[in-house]
């Protein structure tokens, strides 16, 4: 695989002086029309000690408008990066549409270093290379053009460079401890990266083999090939991929055929005040006992609330945080995405706010959103919420994967009690602001809202993340089965914690 990048190609330092103005100048042009476009730009930079990828860097830099260019070296782990999962760094990276984000190794560097050190075997590192393509094919489905570039030098040229390297202050490769370094066994560093990129190099993302020992060659080509990457897609806006499809069968006409998880829901489940009153002060008495006990094992919630509109979310979700202590948690309510938001792929907004360990997230309303009301509404596009199922199980598989509990709960009434809540709501001067009139439109696309819900259960209800339908005509019977359900999970998930004698990730790869 490497031999292309050992073959002595360079240029002239005459004919890099006749060709670098031009090419900067081109280059800067189709920045600015990139600007323009919903396309944001992922550059990752990988390559064996030595090759210069620094240089690279800071030639990109220089070469492009600084403004819009963002560079990220994932050299150590902070701690708010230690305490979530491992992805959550780099969503944190990742460029608002017409912006450029430089990655130093990007999330191939964690992978390369594991299997290099063998604190992975090949079966783990494939596991972690095909959630690589996942997540690669997620982003380059949404609009992001990413482009790798490997750079490569022959084994001779890098001892020679290393060894120049040793003598300056200033180089990163003198400042990592000896037992960072791949450049010791370079023969076994080419395996696993072989592996590697083979793995990953696809259509859509492709892998540019670059060679290093030339730098005036090695910038040229770096810059000419980000420039026609960047002119290709201005003239081609989405990446040709074939578009997902709906798994949901076409069901015949009888209205007995086309009954819904949602009709299965006994809406008449009741409970009574005085039972309702001692159940609820129990189960959050033992709320405030788990959360803290979590906290103290480092296991983080995320809880999910869904439901119709006036179908009780915010009862239940305050049932709960008034039994948990206000600094292990946190609430967060979705709306209509910002501008910041919508710059970035949907579910960025809700990586960042991923809880650290011990702590518990509460999304009223959530990523579920792309399958319901974008979906219904017409707000995303056929291909876009047919592919979300997949990319909603693979988000959460990796926050289980990661140790965090995720819990969602879909709130259900009846048409009739929601009209009932409505007009009550309209009639009661301090609950007016919770009416809209969106609310009453959706009214009218009730049977619609109930079919997606239907799809959505059965195809991101899973062993790591299941749903619980609650019957919610009874707001006391809702959010004492809500609470019933956390404090059971808690209760099982720390229990098992205790026999396992300590909680230990697991994954594809834990880095």
């Amino acid at each position: 695989m490497f031999e292309a990048t050992k073959v002595g190609r360079k240029v002239t330092k005459e004919d890099y002086k006749a060709e670098e103005p031009d090419l900067r100048t081109e280059l800067l042009r189709v920045q600015r029309e990139i600007r323009k476009t919903n396309t944001s730009v992922v550059i990752i930079v990988a390559g064996v000690e030595g090759a210069g990828k620094g240089g690279v860097v800071n030639r990109l830099n220089e070469w492009l408008d600084p403004r819009n260019v963002q560079t990220f070296a994932f050299w150590d782990q902070t701690d708010e990066e230690q305490a979530r999962p491992r992805y959550w760094r780099f969503w944190r990276t990742l460029a608002p549409k017409g912006d450029i984000s430089i990655l130093f190794g990007g999330w191939y560097l964690a992978p390369i270093e594991h299997r290099f050190r063998d604190r992975c075997d090949d079966a783990q590192l494939d596991a972690e290379l095909n959630r690589i393509a996942d997540f690669e094919r997620m982003l380059t489905e949404d609009g992001t053009l990413i482009l790798k570039f490997w750079f490569h030098l022959p084994e001779t040229v890098q001892k020679q460079r290393l060894k120049s390297l040793s003598r300056d202050d200033k180089s990163r490769w003198k400042m990592l401890p000896k037992k960072a370094r791949f450049s010791q066994q370079y023969r076994h560093f080419e395996k696993v990266a072989e592996r590697v990129i083979r793995h990953t190099d696809t259509g859509a993302t492709p892998w540019y083999m670059i060679e290093a020992t030339d730098k005036r060659y090695r910038d040229l080509t770096v810059g000419r090939t980000l420039l026609e990457a960047m002119k290709s897609r201005l003239e081609t806006p989405q990446p040709l991929c074939i578009p997902a499809t709906s798994h949901a069968p076409t069901l015949p006409n009888q209205a007995s055929a086309q009954i819904t998880l949602l009709d299965q829901v006994d809406l008449s489940k009741t409970k009574k005040r005085d039972l309702y009153k001692s159940e609820l002060k129990k189960l959050q008495a033992e709320a405030n006992e788990l959360t803290w006990k979590a906290y103290q094992k480092k296991r983080s919630c995320v809880l999910v609330f869904e439901g119709v509109d006036a179908g009780g979310k915010g009862g239940a979700i305050r049932r709960l945080t008034s039994a948990v202590d206000a600094r292990l948690y946190r609430t967060i309510p979705i709306a209509a995405p910002t501008d910041e938001e919508k710059a970035h792929h949907y579910l960025w907004r809700f990586w960042r706010h991923l809880p650290r360990a011990g702590r518990m997230t509460i999304f009223d309303r959530s990523w579920y959103g792309r399958v319901l009301v974008e979906r219904v509404e017409g707000f995303a596009s056929d291909p876009e919420w047919q592919r979300a199922y997949s990319e909603i199980n693979q988000f959460e598989q990796q926050m289980s994967e990661n140790g965090i509990i995720v819990m969602k709960f879909w709130l259900h009434i009846s048409a009739d009690e929601q009209l009932a809540r409505f007009e009550a709501r309209k009639a009661t001067p301090y609950k007016q602001h919770k009416i809209t009139d969106e609310d009453w439109r959706n009214r009218e696309k009730w049977e619609e809202y109930k079919l997606a819900v239907n799809e959505m259960v059965i195809r991101t209800s899973t062993e790591f993340a299941p749903w619980h339908l609650i019957p919610g005509n009874d707001k006391k019977y809702a959010r004492v089965t809500v609470l019933r359900t956390i404090v059971e999970r808690l209760r099982a998930e720390l229990k098992s914690d205790d026999k396992a004698s300590g909680y230990i990730p697991c994954g594809p790869l834990k880095v």
